[in-house]
C-alpha cells in the first residue's frame, strides 16, 4: 500500500495538471524550462559543490559528507531532453551522493531543440571520460566509476553504455536508471495502459518531445532508444520504475532484452508509483527507500 504522503502528492499533482494548460496535447518547451528553473529542495549545507569544466562540458562536482572522491558517478538529469539542469536536479544529485557514498559529476549537457541528438550524448561521453581521468582534486584517476540518470537522462545513461562499449573502452562497474525513457518510437504498451494512471506524463505529448531531441536521427537507433540495443558485455544494471508510469514498458523491455544478452539486470517495479517518484524523496517514503536501494546496489560494486 502506498504511503499517505504519496496519496496526497498524487492528488495534488493530478489537480494541478487538470488546471494547467500544459496538461493539454501540446508540448511547451518554455513551460518545461520555467518549471525546471529551480528546485523546492536546497542542497544540504554539508554537501560540497564545485563547478568544473569536464572535457568542455560545464559541470559540477557534488560531494555529500563522507563521500569518496575516488568513487564517482556520472549523473544525467531528466527534463524531456529540453529542460532541466543543476538548478532543478542538483539536490537530487546530492541525495545520490549521500546514498551511494560516491562523488557525483553532474554535467549540464546541451539541450534540444537548439542542440538535438547527438549533442547530449557527445557531452555525456566527454564528461564520463573526464570523470575517469580527473577527480575533484583535478588529478587522481577514478578507483571505481558508475553511470546513472532519471527519465530522459536515464535513457541517455543507457545509450552512453552502448556507445562506450562500442568504442572499446573500459566499462563502468555498474549503472542505474530511474524511470528511464528508452523508446523514442513511443511504442511500449504502457503508453496506453498507464495513460490514465500517471499524473505527471501525458502520453500524447511524448512523441513531440522526442521529435525535438531526435532531429534527423532514426528513433529506432539504440543510441536514442536503448531498448533496441544489444546489451552484450554491459555491466550490472539497476532499473527502477513505477507501476503507474506510462514509461513502464521502457524499463521492463530493456530488462528482458538485456537479460537475454547476459546482462545482470535488477528490475524494480514499484507498485502505484508514478514517473520519477524517486526524485520526490524529500516528501515520499517510497522515494527515500528507492534511493536506499540505489545506494546498496552501488556500494556492493
Amino acid at each position: 500500500m502506498a504511503s499517505k504522503e504519496f496519496e496526497e502528492l498524487r492528488g495534488a499533482i493530478a489537480a494541478a495538471a487538470a488546471r494547467s494548460q500544459s496538461s493539454g496535447d501540446r508540448f511547451d518547451v518554455e513551460a518545461q524550462r520555467a518549471a525546471a528553473a529551480s528546485s523546492p529542495w536546497p542542497i544540504p549545507d554539508d554537501c560540497g559543490v564545485e563547478p568544473v569544466d569536464a572535457g568542455g562540458v560545464p559541470s559540477y562536482w557534488v560531494r555529500a559528507a563522507g563521500s569518496d572522491p575516488r568513487r564517482r558517478i556520472l549523473y544525467l538529469h531528466g527534463g524531456g531532453w529540453v529542460a532541466g539542469g543543476f538548478a532543478s536536479h542538483g539536490s537530487h544529485g546530492a541525495r545520490v551522493s549521500a546514498a551511494t557514498g560516491c562523488t557525483v559529476l553532474f554535467p549540464e549537457f546541451r539541450l534540444a531543440p537548439e542542440h538535438p541528438f547527438p549533442a547530449a550524448l557527445d557531452d555525456a561521453l566527454a564528461a564520463y571520460r573526464f570523470l575517469r581521468e580527473h577527480g575533484p582534486d583535478g588529478r587522481e584517476r577514478a578507483l571505481a566509476s558508475f553511470v546513472g540518470g532519471d527519465s530522459g537522462g536515464g535513457g541517455l545513461a543507457l545509450a552512453l553504455l552502448l556507445a562506450w562499449r562500442d568504442r572499446g573502452e573500459t566499462l563502468p562497474e555498474a549503472a542505474f536508471a530511474l524511470s528511464a525513457v528508452t523508446d523514442l518510437t513511443c511504442s511500449g504498451e504502457s503508453m496506453q495502459t498507464r495513460a490514465a494512471a500517471d499524473p505527471l506524463i501525458n502520453p500524447k505529448i511524448v512523441p513531440e518531445a522526442a521529435a525535438l531531441y531526435l532531429g534527423a536521427a532514426d528513433p529506432r537507433s539504440p543510441l536514442v532508444s536503448p531498448v533496441f540495443g544489444d546489451g552484450r558485455g554491459l555491466p550490472p544494471l539497476l532499473l527502477q520504475v513505477g507501476d503507474a508510469e506510462v514509461m513502464l514498458s521502457d524499463s521492463t523491455r530493456v530488462a528482458e532484452r538485456w537479460r537475454r544478452a547476459g546482462v545482470d539486470v535488477t528490475l524494480e517495479v514499484w507498485p502505484e508509483m508514478f514517473h520519477g517518484f524517486a526524485l520526490w524523496a524529500p516528501l515520499l517514503p517510497e522515494g527515500r527507500e528507492a534511493l536506499e536501494h540505489v545506494g546498496r546496489f552501488i556500494r556492493r560494486r
